[in-house]
C-alpha cells in the first residue's frame, strides 16, 4: 500500500483500525518500574566498574563505555516514551522521568519533545520539512541550488559529518542553546538542564577527577549519540520510504509507508526499545515501546511492511536527494546518471 492509495469497502486495512491498535497504548506501570529498574541500575553499575577498571585494563574499560552507551540509548527510549505521556498514566510520572533520563542523556524534556511533536505531525511531507528530521532536498531543489548551497549539502549528507560531527553538535550544542521563539517554559527547561549537568560535572569531578569524569562521559556520550543519531536516521531514509506533498499526505499511509521497520538481532533490539517497529510507533506514538512487538506480531497489516535489515541499513547511507519525478531517494551518483541520459 503506498501514500495516496485509495482502498474502499471491506478491502480497507484499516477499517478496524483504531480499535486493533488502541489496545496497546495502557501503559503497565510495572513494566515500566522494571523497563526503568534494568536500564537506570545497570547503567550507573557501570559507571562505577568503568571507574575501577582503569587501573584493571584500558580495553576492559573501553568494553564497558560501550555497554554502558547501550544503556544510555535504552535511557534515551524512555525519555522518549515518557515525552508521549505512553510510559505512565499520569502526566506528571512522564514529565519527571522524563526530565531525569533528558539530564542523563544530555537533551532537555521539553525543549526535544516539541519538536519532535512537529515531526510527528509532518513526517513525509515534502512541503513541510526542516523541524527535528535530517535535512532532505529534492533533486530538482538541489540542481537549481547555488554552488555554495549544493557543497553544503553534499557535507551535511557525508556519513563523516552527520554521524561524527553531528553527534556530538546535537548532544553538546544544540541541546545547551534557546531561541527566542521558544516559550519561558521551554527556556527555562533547557536552563534547568544545563544546571543540573554543571552540578553533576562538578560533583563528580570532586569524586573521580575532572578529566577521569570528562573522558568517561564523553566517550558514552559520543557512542550513544552516534548509535541515536543512526536509528533516527534510518526512520525516514531508506530505499522504499514515501514523501508527498501536502494535497496528497495521510498521517495513517504515511506512518506505514514514510517509517520503517528496523529488523535487529534480539540484543540490539532490547538495548534500542523496541524502536525499530517504527512504522507502529508513527501509527500510534502513545504505545509504551514495551508494547510495540506484541502490536506487530498480533496484527499482519504492520507485516507487510519490508524490512530494514543491518546490510539494507548500509546501503541507505549513499541516498541523499529525493527524486519526486520516480518516487524514491537516490544518491548523488544516479543523479549525475540521470542528467547525462537526459
Amino acid at each position: 500500500m503506498k501514500a495516496g492509495e485509495i482502498i474502499s469497502g471491506d478491502e480497507n486495512p484499516w477499517t478496524n483500525f483504531s480499535k486493533n491498535v488502541a489496545k496497546y497504548q495502557t501503559p503497565d506501570v510495572w513494566k515500566s518500574i522494571w523497563q526503568i529498574a534494568n536500564t537506570f541500575v545497570p547503567y550507573v553499575g557501570l559507571w562505577i566498574l568503568i571507574v575501577y577498571s582503569l587501573s584493571v585494563s584500558y580495553w576492559l574499560t573501553a568494553f564497558l563505555m560501550i555497554l554502558a552507551a547501550g544503556f544510555l540509548v535504552r535511557l534515551f527510549i524512555i525519555f522518549h516514551d515518557c515525552g508521549h505521556g505512553s510510559f505512565f498514566k499520569p502526566k506528571k510520572a512522564n514529565t519527571i522521568v522524563g526530565a531525569f533520563f533528558g539530564i542523563l542523556a544530555f537533551t532537555p524534556y521539553h525543549k526535544w519533545h516539541n519538536m519532535h511533536m512537529q515531526h510527528h505531525a509532518t513526517v513525509g511531507n515534502l512541503d513541510k520539512r526542516g523541524v527535528g528530521d535530517v535535512w532532505t532536498m529534492t533533486s530538482e531543489e538541489y540542481l537549481a541550488s547555488a554552488k555554495w548551497k549544493r557543497f553544503k549539502y553534499r557535507v551535511y549528507r557525508h556519513p563523516i559529518t552527520m554521524f561524527g560531527v553531528g553527534a556530538l553538535y546535537v548532544f553538546v550544542i544544540q541541546n545547551r542553546t534557546t531561541k527566542k521563539e521558544m516559550s519561558r517554559k521551554v527556556m527555562l527547561n533547557v536552563h534547568f538542564t544545563n544546571l543540573a549537568l554543571v552540578v553533576i560535572f562538578v560533583l563528580m569531578s570532586l569524586a573521580i577527577g575532572f578529566w577521569t569524569f570528562l573522558i568517561i562521559q564523553f566517550a558514552i556520550l559520543y557512542l550513544a549519540a552516534i548509535a541515536g543519531l543512526w536509528l533516527f536516521y534510518l526512520q525516514h531514509q531508506y530505499e522504499n520510504v514515501i514523501w508527498v506533498r501536502s494535497d496528497k499526505w495521510n498521517y495513517r499511509e504515511i506512518a506505514i509507508d514514510g517509517s520503517s521497520f528496523v529488523k535487529f538481532p534480539k540484543l540490539l533490539q532490547w538495548f534500542s526499545g523496541n524502536i525499530g517497529f517504527h512504522h507502529i510507533h508513527h501509527i500510534n506514538s502513545r504505545i509504551p515501546n514495551y508494547k510495540l512487538e506484541k502490536c506487530y506480531d498480533e496484527n499482519p497489516i504492520f507485516k507487510e511492511v519490508e524490512p530494514v535489515t543491518f546490510m539494507k541499513s548500509l546501503k541507505t547511507l549513499r541516498l541523499r536527494l529525493w527524486d519526486e519525478k520516480n518516487q524514491k531517494l537516490i544518491g548523488f551518483r544516479e543523479l549525475f546518471r540521470q542528467q547525462v541520459t537526459a
